[in-house]
């Protein structure tokens, strides 16, 4: 009896088990974000709507909506298809073999922390926005009632998530740079 044939042609070398992993993360992720991404386009669209153009805080009121939606599709959707690719371009030109430690601080560390901030986004958003609508013109007051006035709390949540993101990209991606030591130029 012949074992099944192999799926990828023998000229690229199969993906090891920790790449694989990771890859269907990033490509689901994406995936999700990308329907997240036009869900929050709608959102701003449809929320906007509900204050008047001529609102003198229409802009400030709705400007991180829009913020939201750009966010995700870059943030959520690029980054994550652009990490994956790095993956496998580095693999295919000859880069060293990544252990699953920077994997794993990519879908691990970056990606939830990502969904904090986008979810720190989208909170925020709505209470700009609806304190706008119920008629506050003070935006230094509203920014101060965001978090329940807890302004240190506010600040160290946001701090730890967007540290937290960038030290978890930047551990993948001098993983990365570090690979390509072995490839040849």
């Amino acid at each position: 009896m012949q074992a099944p044939a192999s799926s990828v042609p023998s000229d690229r070398p199969e993906l090891p088990e920790h790449y694989r992993r990771a890859l269907v993360t990033l490509v689901r992720f994406a995936c999700v974000m990308t329907i997240v991404g036009l869900l929050s386009g709608v959102l701003f669209q449809e929320s906007s709507k509900k204050l008047p153009d001529s609102h003198p805080l229409h802009v400030q009121a709705t400007l991180r909506l829009a913020l939201l939606h750009g966010h995700v599709l870059v943030s959520a959707v690029l980054i994550p298809l652009a990490c994956a690719g790095m993956l496998l371009v580095a693999r295919r030109v000859g880069g060293r073999e990544l252990t699953s430690k920077p994997l794993t601080w990519l879908v691990r560390g970056y990606l939830p922390l990502l969904c904090v901030t986008l979810t720190l986004m989208l909170v925020k958003s709505y209470h700009v926005l609806l304190a706008v609508r119920r008629g506050a013109e003070d935006l230094v007051e509203i920014d101060e009632r965001f978090f329940f006035g807890q302004t240190m709390l506010r600040h160290a949540t946001y701090g730890v998530a967007h540290v937290g993101m960038a030290v978890a990209l930047g551990v993948f991606v001098v993983a990365i740079w570090r690979s390509l030591r072995t490839a040849r130029a």
